[in-house]
Parts: C-alpha cells; structure tokens; sequence
C-alpha cells in the first residue's frame, strides 16, 4: 500500500468511527480535516464532495462488515449454524465492538430513509444486500432439513432483522442493560418457530 493509499484509508477509517457516533450527516471535509488534523485542500483531492465522502463510507463500510459478519459466518456448516453465526455477529457489530457507535447503517437509514440521492442509494444497495443474505441463509438452513419446510425465507429475514433492529435501538439509545439477552431469546425463539418446534400460527 503506497503512503497515500495508506493516508486514504486512514481518513476513511476515521470517518467511519466519525459517522457511526454523530452519523453521515456530521461529516464533511472540514469536521474530518479537524478530525485527523489533515488539510481541507488534502481531503477535497481524495473525495471532491461531501456527498462522495459519505458514499465512500458507506461502501467502506460495507466491506468490513463483510469481512467481519458475512465471512466468518460463511465459514460455519451451511444451515442454521450459519444463520445463527450471521445474527450473533452483527449483534456484536451492533454492540460497538467494531465501531464505536454501533451499527453505522441504521444511523444512516434515520437520516435518509426519506432523502432521495446517490448517498441514499447507496445505502438501499447495501441493507438489500444484508437482508438477501439472510434470506439466503434461512433457504440453505431449510434445504438443510434444520428448518421447516414451510418457512417463509422472506419473513424470517424480516423477523431477525427486526430483533436485530430492537437490540441496536434498547441497547444503543435506552441503554438497557438486557437488550442483547432479549436479542438473543428473542432470536431463540424465531429459530424454535424454524424448526417446528413451535407451532405455526392459525
């Protein structure tokens, strides 16, 4: 890696850190020359714009969360010990130990779910790339025989997302100090519910 590449991922390593605490909308190429003590001039040749900054986040963004919730869970036997795995290590994403405010995409998704835009779209890409890959996972979990046959992939993606979104929310903002333990009884019972061992509804 070339000294300016070197500078270039330390600038959007700081800006990540920056936007998961104060969110996107707090980033522009003034607060981050503040940030890393760089110059506006130095930071305007990287990015050009605020709006590509806060895109190059989001896409950089994305692949540590890749490399640190998609991949290891990749790694685990294809069924439900790869849903589990996927679930269990974005609560740790959630919880801050890889950036310090949590999740960095629901703190963009509050600030732009209704704001059309290049920075917007980019967001949508990559939360429809989160949630196909928990799909994903909960069809192999099925044609792995650890799910009922009748599970809606679709829903249960939408199901642990949804606790997913309840744990980043009770433990973030109420700071409640049972959060990840309701996220995970919760998470139990949706995968109960997978397997037939509770009965459907109706």
């Amino acid at each position: 890696m070339s000294k300016g590449e070197h500078t270039r991922q330390a600038i959007i390593d700081e800006a990540m850190r920056m936007a998961s605490t104060l969110g996107l909308e707090a980033l522009s190429i003034g607060t981050l020359a503040q940030s890393t003590g760089l110059s506006k001039s130095g930071l305007f040749a990287h990015f050009g714009s605020k709006e590509k900054l806060q895109i190059q986040v989001l896409e950089a963004a994305a692949e540590v969360f890749v490399r640190e919730i998609v991949l290891p869970a990749i790694r685990e036997p294809a069924g439900e010990p790869r849903v589990k795995a996927l679930f269990h290590n974005w609560l740790r994403w959630a919880t801050g130990d890889v950036l310090p405010g949590g999740c960095l995409f629901v703190t963009a998704a509050a600030e732009f779910d209704d704001r059309p835009g290049s920075v917007h779209d980019t967001l949508v890409r990559t939360q429809r790339d989160w949630n196909q890959t928990l799909r994903r996972a909960a069809e192999i979990a099925i044609r792995e025989g650890h799910f009922r046959p009748d599970v809606d992939a679709g829903l249960f993606a939408f199901s642990a997302y949804g606790v997913m979104l309840s744990a980043h929310h009770y433990h973030r903002l109420l700071a409640q100090p049972d959060a990840m333990s309701y996220a995970e009884r919760a998470f139990e019972k949706l995968l109960q519910f997978a397997r037939g061992e509770v009965p459907p509804a109706g």
